[in-house]
């Protein structure tokens, strides 16, 4: 049985390998999580966008930096976003860390179509070493994003997945060497879409391709001829806990890490433990990742696309009714927005009522009919 007694995260790892940059100590899953994480950063008009990433970009120091003196300023509009609480230390760390500070980010892309329900961003780093890592953005904290994920169950491709192919075919045409690609969440399906998706001309270029829990695909991806040849470049990462990794199939084999936090919280990359140049790995997931993982296949399957759509619709539009468009603008007029969802409710039509309560009756129905995965070892 694999176990190393750890309570270390990405800051250790920082202490361990911060001092030693990519040619003295090549690119390791460890790295992979940290630059996923960036990816999450708001970049907007500091890193050059894809349109000047023939250019030799700016370097993660300055970045870091320009974040950082943005983040002490007074005004509350001037402050950028951040999506963790644990964000402010990864700046700081960043910037000063010789493994990282001169790497240099280019080609940032952040598209958020409500009309078009897309949300997709990425950044390239080049990381000194004659090749390139990109980064795909996870589901931001926009409703768009969490409403393009869910689109997955019904759509043959999501707008973001079609994006992040065409990007990597912009990276692969501006710069040399090898390719890696990576995201955390839905970022990891689009590295692993993009992959599958793009050029054989570039599919020979890419060396790694990581998936850190991200939701899988539809058959027609998995058993598709791009898929079969990269599955054996894919690296894909789970907490014991996950439940976000057990949406769809994964169509490859997967690595189990251990999280500091439980249930959904081990979702979060900070939470993840780390070795000098690993994550700490654990030999199976949770009762009830299991748990989860057999009722969410078990419903899906139930369920054909329209009514997956008309679900998902209906749920889409009670959230547009409270009138924000982010989580962190519902948490702070909660008590509004939730007057405006429950006036909306009122006005769904009974055939629509009917079809929702429906399909909340066979998660019910899926669910009851799993429990026995809790006690199976």
């Amino acid at each position: 049985m694999r176990y190393i007694f750890s309570m270390a995260n990405m800051f250790d790892y920082f202490s361990w390998r911060g001092d030693l940059d990519f040619d003295q100590s090549p690119l390791n899953p460890a790295d992979n999580v940290i630059f996923c994480q960036l990816s999450y950063l708001p970049m907007d008009g500091i890193v050059p966008p894809l349109t000047d990433a023939a250019a030799s970009g700016i370097s993660i120091g300055l970045v870091m930096d320009i974040l950082s003196k943005n983040l002490q300023s007074d005004s509350p509009d001037d402050k950028p976003y951040l999506m963790f609480k644990d964000d402010p230390v990864l700046i700081g760390v960043l910037g000063s860390s010789k493994r990282f500070r001169d790497c240099r980010l280019f080609g940032y892309v952040n598209h958020i179509d409500a009309d078009h329900e897309k949300q997709f961003s990425a950044v390239s780093v080049n990381t000194g070493d004659d090749s390139c890592f990109i980064a795909y953005r996870g589901t931001d904290s926009t409703f768009v994003g969490w409403k393009e994920d869910a689109n997955m169950s019904f759509k043959d491709a999501i707008p973001a997945q079609l994006e992040a192919v065409e990007y990597l075919e912009k990276i692969a045409s501006i710069v040399k060497g090898p390719l890696r690609t990576g995201g955390h969440s839905k970022g990891g399906n689009l590295a692993v879409y993009a992959a599958s998706f793009c050029s054989k001309k570039t599919q020979k270029r890419i060396t790694d391709i990581y998936s850190n829990d991200a939701p899988g695909f539809h058959e027609h991806v998995i058993n598709g001829e791009g898929f079969a040849a990269i599955k054996n470049r894919i690296r894909s990462f789970i907490p014991q806990g996950s439940v976000v990794g057990m949406i769809f199939e994964n169509g490859c084999d997967y690595t189990v890490i251990k999280s500091s936090q439980s249930g959904l919280l081990q979702h979060d990359l900070y939470s993840w433990e780390m070795t000098h140049n690993n994550m700490v790995q654990v030999d199976h997931i949770t009762a009830g990742s299991r748990f989860v993982d057999k009722t969410l296949k078990d419903w899906i399957g139930k369920l054909d696309n329209e009514r997956r759509k008309q679900f998902l619709g209906v749920l889409y539009g009670i959230l547009s009714a409270s009138g924000v468009k982010t989580i962190p603008e519902l948490e702070r007029d909660w008590f509004n927005a939730a007057g405006r969802m429950i006036k909306s409710i009122g006005k769904i039509d009974s055939s629509t009522r009917m079809l929702v309560h429906a399909t909340l009756a066979e998660l019910f129905n899926a669910a009851r009919k799993n429990l026995y995965t809790f006690i199976k070892p």
